[in-house]
């Protein structure tokens, strides 16, 4: 029989507000009503039945003040933010946020009730490999975000590997959706198409992995639960590659509208042309797969920028 979230357990999800961290929350509440997130002090929460600690991750002295004499089954790490800056240009706190985050919050939770923990990582942090991806690959990093992601994969896999530490890494590509920041890419894009307007973009001939933001949630779910995920590093993807040129396309032609500026945008230094994943781990491991096409996920997510714009 396989383990599973029951309504008596408790859960602590980690940058419980943002894009991801929100429709885990609505996921988890299906299991059970107990549900905290852990936010950043400005941070709000609207999901009814959520309670919040909003709380800087960078202090150990107030994550051990927000997290005292609480108990957590389960526990879903996706604190911080995607933030590409140069380490002298700011990356410190990029690390700070991400690493020092992470051992704060691990080394305050009461480990006697814990049952899986959850840290979710980047396939930034596979640099310029070449693709697919494959979890055996050597991490190289080429920001500090990158650096930080790696590093908290490496303490994940250290823990559970020496200390018993119930940890596993969910390492995700491109996650996308309904709800997701408006800054990142697709949104942008989404927007613009909807709109009918002109948009920037680069020549778009890099391979991207694009996966819908509730076969993530599944993957988290499954492996907080999975004994056999342990000290595991494990793929979250579609394992399909889409040129970035082709998705903005697909996007177009879905809402109806858009004029891309191919070129306008230069590649980023650094910038692996070929970044999708091999998700074979996560199938023999998790037992998981993803189930939503890229053509539905799509349609799901423009109609969902379409109906709030109007």
């Amino acid at each position: 029989m396989k383990n599973k979230i029951t309504a008596k357990d408790t859960i602590l999800i980690a940058g419980g507000s943002g894009f991801i961290g929100r429709r885990l929350a609505e996921r988890c509440l299906k299991l059970t009503p107990n549900v905290t997130c852990l936010g950043a002090p400005n941070d709000r929460c609207d999901l009814k039945g959520v309670k919040l600690l909003r709380v800087d991750i960078r202090s150990a002295e107030d994550v051990s003040k927000a997290l005292s004499g609480k108990r957590f089954n389960y526990v879903f790490n996706l604190s911080g933010y995607i933030d590409h800056r140069p380490y002298f240009d700011g990356g410190r706190a990029v690390i700070d946020t991400h690493l020092a985050g992470l051992m704060n919050i691990v080394s305050c939770l009461d480990r006697s009730a814990l049952k899986g923990f959850v840290q979710v990582g980047s396939s930034d942090e596979y640099g310029d490999a070449p693709a697919p991806q494959e979890e055996s690959i050597r991490e190289s990093p080429i920001s500090p975000y990158s650096f930080s992601k790696a590093a908290a994969t490496y303490f994940v896999t250290m823990l559970s590997r020496i200390e018993k530490f119930p940890g596993v890494v969910l390492r995700f590509f491109l996650v996308y959706g309904p709800g997701q920041d408006d800054r990142r890419f697709l949104p942008q894009i989404i927007k613009a198409c909807l709109n009918n307007e002109k948009f920037k973009t680069s020549e778009g001939i890099q391979a991207r992995d694009f996966c819908y933001i509730d076969d993530v949630v599944e993957a988290m779910v499954m492996a907080a639960v999975s004994v056999k995920a342990r000290g595991h590093i494990i793929n979250v993807a579609s394992g399909k590659p889409v040129l970035i040129r082709d998705m903005v396309k697909k996007v177009i032609r879905i809402a109806g509208g858009g004029m891309p500026l191919w070129g306008a945008y230069p590649y980023k230094n650094g910038e692996n042309m070929k970044l999708y994943a091999d998700i074979s781990l996560a199938g023999s491991i998790l037992g998981w797969r993803p189930r939503v096409t890229l053509e539905e996920g799509l349609k799901a997510t423009i109609d969902y920028y379409s109906k709030i714009r109007k």
